[in-house]
C-alpha cells in the first residue's frame, strides 16, 4: 500500500473512532452546549464561553466564561454536564431522538441541567413544563439508555 493511501486510511479510522466516542454528546460548533458555559446555567445565567477557558473532558470540549467556572467544572465535571449529552431533553423524552438545542433555553432541576430545542414555532421548554417534567425525566432516562445502547451496538 502506498504511503499516501495508508495515511488517508489511518486518518479516516482515527476520525471515525473519534466520532463514535463523541456521538453521545451534542457538540455543536465543536463544544458541548454550543460553547456556552455549563457552570453559568447553575447560577441561572446564560453566557457564551471564552476561548481562553476551555477544557477537554470525556473526549469533548467545554468552554467557560472565566477561570472560576472552569475550576468549578474541573473539580466536579459530572455535576455540570448537561443531561442526555446536551441534546434536547424534551425530544429525548417524547421522541427518543437526539435533537440539537438552542443553548439559551435550559432548566436546572434538582441539581441537573436540561437543555432544549427552541424556535419561533416550537417552544419545547414551555411544552416541557406543561407536561410534568418529572414524568418526562423518567421517560427520557429510559429512552437515553436505549439510544446509547443502539449507538454502541452499531460500532
Amino acid at each position: 500500500m502506498e504511503v499516501k493511501s495508508l495515511y488517508l486510511l489511518l486518518t479516516f479510522v482515527i476520525s471515525l473512532s473519534s466520532y463514535s466516542q463523541n456521538s453521545t454528546y451534542n457538540i455543536q460548533n465543536g463544544y458541548v452546549a454550543d460553547g456556552y458555559d455549563v457552570v453559568a446555567y447553575f447560577n441561572d445565567e446564560v453566557h457564551k464561553g471564552n476561548e481562553e477557558y476551555t477544557f477537554l473532558y470525556d473526549n469533548v470540549h467545554f468552554k467557560f466564561l472565566n477561570e472560576e467556572n472552569l475550576n468549578l467544572f474541573k473539580a466536579n465535571p459530572k455535576k455540570f454536564i448537561p443531561q442526555y449529552g446536551g441534546w434536547c431533553a424534551y425530544a429525548v423524552a417524547l421522541k427518543s431522538k437526539k435533537v440539537k438545542i438552542d443553548p439559551k433555553t435550559f432548566e436546572v432541576r434538582e441539581g441537573k441541567l436540561y437543555l432544549f430545542y427552541n424556535s419561533k414555532l416550537i417552544n419545547t421548554p414551555k411544552k416541557w413544563l406543561a407536561k410534568k417534567p418529572k414524568l418526562l425525566i423518567n421517560k427520557a432516562n429510559i429512552n437515553w439508555l436505549s439510544i446509547n445502547t443502539i449507538r454502541k451496538s452499531r460500532r
